[in-house]
């Protein structure tokens, strides 16, 4: 591509991840001339190896779970349940394979907007390179996402390893699958694959698992996931790995000895690193962190002025949803002369393992710290009629308001339907309403949301 009018534009966008569509489409139905720029697949880590398939393997993972208990709700299978790898694969390849051809039929239909399919990197403060064409752009919007991380384990080039995305093309039971990590990533692929049928050891340094979260938080779902088999080794100083004959073996060493863990995979969920490493910062100017996260400020605005980082790669969110609200921010601010900050959101996510964990806003360890007098209020699923109904009982709901100002702190809902129970908590929040306003709302039977008034009702000074 010559230099041409093809060549210049007003805002380019550089990856399709959550954000970048969003914003170009928004953009160009503004009238500005956009480009977006994608390398691989359109739609980024959520559409091809994050939320989206991974969640289409739960669901495969939840149906063979619940075929198994069938008895329990006076089902009767005929032969033991089985799992299909192969078949359950091409059921989270098609699913992810439309999502991700949805978002670029909706890039390359929409008017304004140019698709240009390459590398993209900075050329200077006003100009990218992509393939050998150089494009300049008044305002450029990075949003080139996140990659798992490995990190440097003793041993680990010697061994084959999976990751996230490497993980998502197989086809095949494990026979032991050792996941080296127990936070949330590693935790959901751990009882999915339990729930295939699969041997499961996850490996975590700290001696609690998800360490964000409270212990109470942390033993329940440690106590879930090994009610169903999943076993964990927690605790220790070093980790090494090593390749003996077919098996991958991982040793944990401890200030009283050494245990090995031997299995057939090893999979790598230790956290995530933005894909900036080439993308020419130094070129523009632009600033990052020593982990490669380009800084922004409460606007989005890298220290380059007519560029911006939204979605994972800002290190501000490392969510679908926070990526989302990125666009919504700059967009609103850069259209609508609003003043959206990144600090308006509320901490919000789940962990979508079976039953899921929702959280909004500061744990319990958070609000301690703070020096704030705090009320919670408790109820086990025990307690609450549709998750006895349904006959999934296990977790709680737990909620922390200020003594003083009423206003809702945080909380943690673990048990069936938190994923979507926790929206009426964090709806309250944004509204910044006293508690009671929930406290008082008639909400309808039976459902898991209608305890959340009963909690609220029930609240006790925090210990």
């Amino acid at each position: 591509m010559s230099k041409s009018s093809d060549s210049r534009f007003d805002a380019i966008v550089i990856g399709t991840g959550q954000s970048g569509p969003a914003l170009a489409a928004r953009l160009a139905g503004a009238g500005r001339k956009v480009a977006i720029v994608e390398r691989n697949r359109f739609g980024g880590t959520c559409v091809n190896n994050g939320c989206i398939p991974t969640k289409t393997l739960v669901a495969s993972a939840y149906a063979a779970h619940l075929a198994r208990r069938s008895a329990d709700f006076g089902v009767v299978l005929q032969g033991p349940v089985g799992v299909d790898m192969k078949r359950v694969k091409a059921r989270k390849d098609e699913v992810a394979l439309d999502a991700s051809r949805r978002v670029e039929k909706w890039m390359r239909g929409t008017a304004n907007l140019t698709v240009i399919e390459g590398h993209a990197s900075f050329a200077s403060p006003n100009s990218i390179r992509v393939n050998d064409a150089i494009l300049e752009a008044e305002n450029f919007f990075v949003n080139v996402g996140a990659r798992a991380m490995v990190p440097p384990i003793p041993g680990i080039d010697g061994v084959e390893y999976l990751t996230n995305s490497s993980i998502m093309e197989v086809d095949f039971l494990p026979p032991h699958l050792v996941i080296v990590g127990g936070s949330y990533i590693g935790l959901e692929f751990a009882q999915m694959y339990r729930r295939f049928g699969a041997q499961v050891t996850v490996i975590e340094k700290s001696a609690q698992i998800i360490g964000r979260e409270d212990p109470e938080v942390s033993q329940a779902i440690r106590g879930i996931l090994g009610k169903e088999g999943v076993a964990f080794e927690t605790g220790f100083d070093e980790l090494s790995v090593e390749k003996r004959g077919a098996q991958v073996v991982a040793r944990v060493k401890r200030k009283d000895g050494t245990r090995e863990v031997a299995g057939s995979h090893l999979l790598l969920a230790v956290g995530r690193v933005p894909n900036t490493g080439d993308l020419g910062l130094d070129l523009a100017g632009v600033r990052a962190d020593s982990r490669g996260y380009i800084e922004v400020d409460e606007q989005l605005r890298t220290s380059v002025p007519g560029i911006w980082a939204i979605g994972d790669c800002n290190g501000r969110g490392a969510f679908t949803h926070t990526s989302y609200n990125d666009y919504e921010i700059v967009a609103d601010n850069l259209l609508n002369a609003d003043h959206r900050k990144v600090s308006d959101r509320i901490t919000a996510y789940g962990l979508f393992i079976d039953p899921p964990l929702a959280r909004v806003g500061m744990t319990d360890a958070e609000i301690r710290k703070s020096g704030r007098k705090a009320l919670v209020g408790m109820r086990p699923m025990t307690r609450v009629g549709r998750a006895v109904e349904k006959g999934e009982t296990q977790g709680f709901m737990r909620i922390a308001v200020d003594a003083g100002t009423k206003e809702i702190l945080g909380a943690a809902l673990l048990g069936v339907g938190a994923d979507e129970a926790i929206h009426c908590i964090l709806d309250v929040m944004y509204a910044k309403a006293p508690y009671t306003v929930l406290q008082r709302a008639v909400h309808i039977h039976p459902t898991v949301a209608e305890l959340i008034p009963t909690i609220l009702g029930e609240l006790a000074p925090m210990q």
